[in-house]
């Protein structure tokens, strides 16, 4: 397929052409970027499932997960746990036993490395319980940052390592137990793992200025969920049930406009209906809202798949790219600029529409979307689906320095992925968001004057 794409034999076949012909190959080459790296999605899980079998081996005091998969990196190249233990033998030899373990690559008193079904390398290190909190901060890396905090220690006489902090005029080593432990020693502010990226977090916590990280319990609720009534999986009652089972206060129903009529998305008068059922809802339960509204296709023209009228009926307007992504840039921006411009519009969702390893952002002018979506006051999502993290972390501290109003929606299609909530918090985390920088952080008065205000 590859060959035929690049001789041009594939877009000189019926109805294919020159544009579809590159995007395949170019679908392709992301498939091939797949093997080298793990989605987050992928790989935590198993992570954690390693973490929480080994927690209940006997003598074990501390294991975490470490590296890029603690700083919630989209992907990453293998895992690296971190512990410490008693018996260091024991928990080697149980490590290399558990599930889905296809080779040992290597295993000795302190450490191993094991292969698993899915090809991911899963490393665990054993220490001195003493020196765990040296060794976490070490492996949880990044390198950039570890590199910045290195030079940092030696303008104070120190020399910073796995193992400890060693005073250069003394040659006296200290061990840390703990994490904070480390960053305390060294007259810095803890440094949370998502931000450990090289960029300025050192000089920001040298100057104790490192900004309240947005926490999972700031979240009241979620603003971006779909039902059976388009491509979801459950019924409206089934999705409310299970956003009170997880104490939220406000919820959204977005189903799909009808749009390219792909996810059985909803006609005028099935939305008009829909709002007419989840009004009796509302009667049904006093301790969630339960908020109207739509995830609208924004056509190639930037005019949205609703007409206003209908638009100003609903509670939440998510504007969404699900077609015509091979746009020129310039175009692409006009078009989501277009969209933000309609008062009816509260949020963009997804906005690079990206897949992790699968389908590679579109062509977009973010700084001038972002400075729109300031001066109109339309809120920009962060897709907590893991397979899509999208705003990237890097969009989401330029959003947040501009001023643009950041949500963090899960994009549910069933009960489950309203857990996916703490993918979009990690990802806020990673950009640097505090809680007043998230709308839905607000109760839910103030939520509503945030969207009427549009």
């Amino acid at each position: 397929m590859e060959e035929a794409a690049e001789d041009g034999r594939l877009a000189s076949l019926p109805r294919m052409g020159q544009k579809t012909a590159e995007n395949i190959l170019k679908n392709l080459s992301a498939d091939y970027r797949k093997d080298v790296r793990m989605p987050l999605w992928r790989a935590l899980p198993v992570a954690e499932e390693r973490v929480e079998a080994l927690r209940v081996q006997p003598g074990i005091r501390n294991v975490t997960v470490a590296g890029s998969l603690r700083r919630f990196r989209d992907t990453v190249g293998d895992v690296d746990i971190i512990g410490t233990a008693d018996d260091t033998e024991a928990v080697i030899k149980a490590f290399t036993g558990l599930p889905y373990v296809t080779e040992i690559i290597s295993a000795g008193p302190q450490r191993a490395s094991v292969r698993l079904q899915n090809n991911l390398q899963v490393d665990l290190l054993l220490v001195a319980h003493e020196s765990y909190g040296s060794l976490l901060q070490h492996f949880t890396g990044s390198q950039s940052h570890n590199v910045a905090l290195r030079e940092y220690a030696v303008k104070k006489g120190m020399s910073l390592s796995e193992y400890g902090i060693t005073d250069v005029k003394t040659g006296k080593t200290r061990h840390f137990a703990d994490e904070k432990s480390v960053y305390s020693h060294l007259g810095l502010q803890y440094i949370p793992p998502e931000i450990r990226e090289g960029g300025v977090e050192v000089e920001a916590a040298e100057r104790q200025q490192l900004p309240p990280l947005v926490e999972l319990s700031d979240i009241r609720g979620d603003l971006h969920d779909h039902t059976n009534w388009s491509d979801g999986n459950s019924s409206l009652e089934t999705m409310i049930e299970a956003a009170r089972a997880r104490g939220l206060e406000y919820i959204a129903i977005t189903d799909h406009s009808a749009g390219r009529g792909i996810a059985n998305g909803l006609s005028i008068a099935r939305l008009s209906e829909q709002i007419a059922v989840i009004k009796d809802l509302s009667d049904k339960y006093n301790d969630i809202r339960i908020l109207t509204g739509s995830e609208v296709d924004i056509r190639s023209d930037g005019s949205m798949d609703f007409p206003d009228h209908l638009l100003a009926e609903l509670d939440v307007v998510i504007g969404s790219i699900h077609s015509a992504m091979g746009q020129d840039k310039d175009t692409m921006t006009r078009r989501i600029i277009s969209a933000m411009e309609n008062p009816n519009v509260d949020i963009i969702g997804h906005l690079t529409t990206r897949l992790i390893g699968s389908r590679d952002p579109v062509a977009l002018d973010e700084e001038a979307i972002f400075r729109s979506a300031a001066a109109t006051k339309t809120a920009l999502e962060i897709n907590a689906a893991p397979k899509r993290l999208d705003l990237k972390d890097y969009h989401i501290y330029r959003a947040r320095e501009l001023g643009v109003m950041l949500v963090i929606s899960t994009d549910s299609h069933m009960p489950e992925h309203l857990d996916y909530m703490r993918y979009g918090v990690s990802q806020a985390r990673r950009g640097w968001c505090e809680s007043r920088d998230i709308l839905n952080t607000r109760p839910l008065p103030e939520l509503l004057t945030f969207l009427k205000g549009r």
